[in-house]
């Protein structure tokens, strides 16, 4: 999960980016731009770091599986 005080960060980056007429409204504008940010992302179909270690891990297991089948092979083939 990505670490909450990035939203934090991000919100109050934009919020420097306001111009100074709107200042009184950027405490607004950074509690909105966090919450659509984390929507956003939210709404990504993402998957953690321990699964994708997992799959890396399998795939890696299975082309070398295939490897050792394909050599199998081109020693029975004539």
């Amino acid at each position: 999960m990505i670490d909450a005080r990035v939203f934090d960060e991000l919100a109050e980056n934009l919020g420097k980016l306001l111009p100074p007429g709107v200042a009184s409204m950027k405490s607004d504008f950074e509690t909105n731009a966090k919450a659509a940010v984390q929507s956003a992302l939210g709404n990504l179909d993402l998957v953690t770091r321990e699964e994708f270690d997992i799959q890396a891990k399998l795939l890696q297991k299975t082309m070398q599986r295939v490897k050792d089948l394909e050599a199998r092979i081109e020693k029975l083939e004539p």
